[in-house]
C-alpha cells in the first residue's frame, strides 16, 4: 500500500520510504527547512526526484519566508479568560 501526503503535514510522523520531486518549477517549495524535513521523514529509504539544479538552490538558499499569520494581532486582541 502506497500514499501521498505533503511535508508541511508528515512533520512528526516518519514512513518506511519517503520520495521527494524536486523541481525549477516550483521554486517557490525550494526551501532547505522543507528538504530536510523531507529527509529527516525517511526511515529506510529516501529518494530524491527531480533536477541536481533545483535542489542546489533549495539547499543554498538563505533566505527566510515571512509568514503572515497575524498570531501578535489575534493575540493582544484575544480577550483574557
Amino acid at each position: 500500500m502506497s500514499y501521498a501526503t505533503t511535508i508541511h503535514k508528515s512533520q512528526g510522523s516518519e514512513y518506511p520510504v519517503v520520495v521527494i520531486p524536486i523541481s525549477t518549477q516550483h521554486y517557490m517549495m525550494l526551501r532547505r527547512n522543507l528538504i530536510y524535513t523531507g529527509i529527516t521523514r525517511g526511515k529506510a529509504l529516501v529518494v530524491l526526484v527531480g533536477q541536481k539544479k533545483a535542489l542546489a538552490i533549495a539547499v543554498k538558499g538563505k533566505q527566510v519566508q515571512r509568514r503572515w499569520s497575524k498570531l501578535k494581532e489575534r493575540l493582544l486582541t484575544t480577550d483574557p479568560p
